[in-house]
């Protein structure tokens, strides 16, 4: 891509992103430059390695996606009827902390972690006995790229079986995992996981309870999975991904559009 063209890319991100969203899919691209210094012999570590895919057409009353994915991102937005679907939304970096150098402590996936720990920490032993469902951590996210993932094994602690506090922290760490989503997305999304019984969500754990020790917990709600994992590299290395059981891809949008199409119909008579 030439100049102009890289600069409506970011562009495009910007407008289907939160400020945070955007800064943190920069700062995961340039890390690029930090890995090709620790992997020299890695030849596609640049921050440009990165693609953008359409599908459809884009336009206000047409049905259309687009994907950016590359190292450690993989976003998809799928718009059907001026509705928005941005699940699956992937992220990762490493080192998850830099350690030397002019950028030691850098951290560009901060909250995701530091909200898990003091979640699990400030459970008390018997709530910590339901919460810990392995005392290993997973060597990566559960999910990996499925293209169609369902619920997982409920484990973990209810949300029902909380304190008041403690609801809010698991409040906040959801909140976090959606906070590269533009506010009007992210704000319709918890309305509907706290319609949906805050309380049947699930909270579990694997591994460490702290910094340095593999880790790994996912948060399970009636159509929604969010999974941490900082395991390889010493437990220096981040995965964390958002899916939706029925609408990743925009699936559901999809299956309303069709159900309620009067061309649809039409065309199956």
């Amino acid at each position: 891509m030439d100049g102009a063209q890289k600069n409506t890319v970011d562009e495009l991100l910007k407008s289907f992103l939160s400020d945070k969203g955007f800064s943190r899919t920069q700062d995961i691209m340039n890390n690029e430059y930090y890995l090709k210094e620790l992997e020299p012999n890695m030849i596609h570590r640049i921050p440009e390695n990165y693609f953008i895919a359409f599908y459809g057409t884009p336009a206000k009353d047409s049905i259309w996606g687009w994907k950016f994915s590359g190292h450690h991102i993989a976003l998809n937005f799928t718009v059907v009827d001026n509705q928005l679907a941005s699940t699956p939304i992937f992220y990762g970096v490493y080192p998850a902390e830099i350690k030397e150098g002019k950028n030691k402590g850098r951290r560009i996936i901060k909250d995701e972690e530091d909200l898990g720990f003091e979640l699990i920490n400030m459970l008390t032993a018997e709530q910590q006995s339901k919460a810990i469902f392995q005392s290993k951590s997973f060597n990566d996210i559960v999910t990996t790229n499925a293209i169609q993932v369902g619920p997982l094994d409920p484990v973990g602690i209810l949300a029902k079986d909380l304190t008041y506090q403690q609801k809010s922290v698991l409040n906040k760490l959801i909140a976090s995992h959606l906070s590269s989503m533009p506010s009007e997305i992210a704000e319709m999304r918890m309305k509907r996981i706290v319609s949906e019984d805050f309380n049947k969500i699930r909270f579990g754990w694997a591994g460490g309870l702290m910094a340095g020790i593999p880790h790994y917990y996912r948060i399970q709600g009636r159509t929604f999975l969010v999974e941490f994992d900082n395991t390889t590299h010493h437990a220096n290395h981040i995965h964390i991904v958002w899916r939706d059981f029925n609408g990743d891809f925009g699936v559901d949008l999809l299956k309303e559009h069709y159900k309620n199409s009067t061309h649809h119909h039409k065309n199956r008579h």
